[in-house]
């Protein structure tokens, strides 16, 4: 039996969702909260998900980043009342396959969830076996099964440490990983450490990977958040194509912006102390 994960606070919901796929032949698990999401993620390792984005304790970007960071790779489909652009765009750049917003269409759901299921596993999920497995950005290809890592069919010799860095980003799928996320999954530190040691492997994988490490399309950083790896190039600083997309993206953070406000704004509940 295919397990699907759903990841809704509304029992009402997920108890329908629950019985109607459960009449499709799957093996349903209902998560409460983003933690407990998680949590089940890893323990259980579903097929595939469903999300909810309103949702305590971590909402669904949060638990997104934090599925995407351990190296979970299955599909995961968004299911939110919120059909905001701005909120499609950052589930999907988080590590969403899919979007549907409430109210949706039964109908439609499972034959979107059953699409999820027949695309080609991309992620690294130890559970699925992944010994054909690649990625491409640029000219280089990555084979994680084989540790070789080329351009234009030419290897490319890294450090065992550094290999690995560059997989946990290409896990990622384009999200942000912080640095203690990195030092937990390639130098197994206790995440209290504080270490630059993140850095400086960065600082190599680009002098080694991109064509001006000085102005890296790839490898990417995040102010103040940590580091992520993209497939599709970034334009350079100054370009046409860069300044349009900047002011894309500052459209859209403030349309997503506002959206929280109001979000927040009408599930707010008076605290005891007020």
């Amino acid at each position: 039996m295919t397990r699907l994960l759903i990841v809704e606070d509304n029992r009402q919901i997920a108890q329908g969702l629950r019985r109607n796929f459960e009449l499709e032949g799957y093996e349903v698990t209902i998560a409460p909260d983003g933690e407990d999401g998680v949590r089940r993620a890893g323990e259980w390792r579903p097929e595939v998900a469903i999300l909810d984005l309103m949702l305590p304790r971590l909402d669904g970007f949060q638990v997104l980043q934090s599925i995407r960071a351990r190296g979970l790779s299955m599909p995961v489909l968004v299911l939110s009342a919120r059909g905001g652009e701005a909120e499609k765009v950052r589930a999907l750049r988080s590590g969403a396959d899919d979007y549907v917003v409430k109210p949706f269409g039964l109908l439609e759901l499972l034959a979107r969830v059953e699409a999820l299921l027949r695309r080609p596993a991309n992620g690294l999920d130890p559970a699925r076996g992944a010994l054909g497995e690649r990625y491409r950005f640029g000219a280089i290809e990555v084979r994680p099964a084989t540790r070789t890592i080329t351009r234009d069919d030419q290897p490319i010799l890294l450090r065992p440490r550094e290999f690995d860095l560059l997989v946990a980003l290409l896990r990622a799928n384009g999200a942000v990983l912080s640095r203690r996320d990195l030092l937990d999954q390639v130098w197994r530190y206790d995440r209290s450490t504080v270490t630059r040691t993140v850095d400086s492997h960065v600082a190599a994988l680009r002098s080694k990977l991109e064509t001006d490490p000085e102005s890296p399309r790839h490898i990417l950083t995040a102010w103040k958040a940590g580091y992520r790896l993209v497939t599709t190039p970034v334009e350079p600083p100054g370009s046409r194509a860069s300044r349009e997309q900047s002011l894309r993206e500052i459209v859209a953070q403030e349309l997503e912006d506002t959206d929280d406000r109001r979000a927040k704004a009408a599930v707010r509940e008076p605290r005891l102390d007020d």
